[in-house]
């Protein structure tokens, strides 16, 4: 068989097929032309606030109307020693791209329910929160139509960011996480919390890392596999494996 009729079956089997399979579970499951009035409802993943606890969180949530046949929304919530609520930030198409507490800390996503990708509390999360904050307020695009749904920046161009300016932030983004792999900095080459990703303007990318496994980016879609835990990740789909991730909690 051609070289090129590898790449060709390659492409169906890792893409193509998983995408039309996510299709036809979002036919079923899906939020459609009533997504705007969807429960965005407290999913009850985080403790009540605590003000003498710091607490970092990263979410992540399958999107609305079509979109979530391959795509996640991922966001940053944050509570400093001393405070009595959480901070949540996203990064939308609707006004200043950077909305603050726009919706609950854990709410679900329009009626789909999120996930923690990332926590930590305690000493760990106050080391962490100066600095997601100054990441944060030094994000480059936040003026008004700053905000590209694909191939970023959009909302997981934005998180990714923060994570990648807090290295001890071990945990990867959702391979559904499209537009993550953006280069926000405009630099095709970074390291990763433990590895590198070389990308070029999103489009196509390569991510390798121990934590990261190895994760192939064709058009914002990611196709890999984690090698620590082991497990398939999947455009559409996202991550298949017998070892589900794990929030790297760190315990007051």
């Amino acid at each position: 068989m051609s070289p090129l009729r590898i790449g060709l079956l390659l492409f169906l089997l890792f893409w193509l097929l998983p995408l039309g399979i996510s299709g036809l579970l979002h036919l079923r499951n899906g939020i459609g032309d009533g997504w705007w009035a969807a429960d965005r409802s407290s999913a009850g993943l985080l403790p009540p606030p605590d003000p003498d606890a710091a607490v970092v969180r990263v979410l992540a949530a399958p999107t609305v109307r079509w979109r979530g046949i391959f795509a996640s929304h991922c966001w940053i919530v944050i509570k400093p020693r001393g405070a009595r609520t959480y901070t949540r930030y996203d990064y939308t198409a609707w006004g200043d791209p950077i909305r603050v507490n726009g919706f609950e800390p854990d709410g679900r996503w329009f009626g789909r329910l999120p996930e923690v990708v990332f926590a930590a509390d305690g000493p760990a999360a106050e080391a962490l929160i100066p600095r997601m904050q100054a990441a944060i307020h030094a994000y480059p695009h936040q003026a008004r139509g700053d905000y590209r749904a694909w191939p970023g920046p959009n909302s997981n161009t934005f998180v990714a960011a923060i994570m990648d300016a807090v290295p001890e932030v071990r945990a990867p983004l959702p391979p559904t996480a499209i537009g993550k792999d953006f280069p926000h900095d405009g630099r095709w080459l970074r390291r990763t919390a433990t590895g590198f990703r070389a990308t070029i303007g999103g489009y196509l990318g390569l991510t390798i890392g121990l934590v990261e496994g190895i994760e192939i980016n064709i058009l914002g879609a990611v196709a890999g596999i984690d090698v620590l835990r082991p497990a398939l990740k999947l455009p559409g789909l996202g991550r298949l494996g017998t070892g589900m991730p794990v929030a790297p909690v760190v315990e007051r």
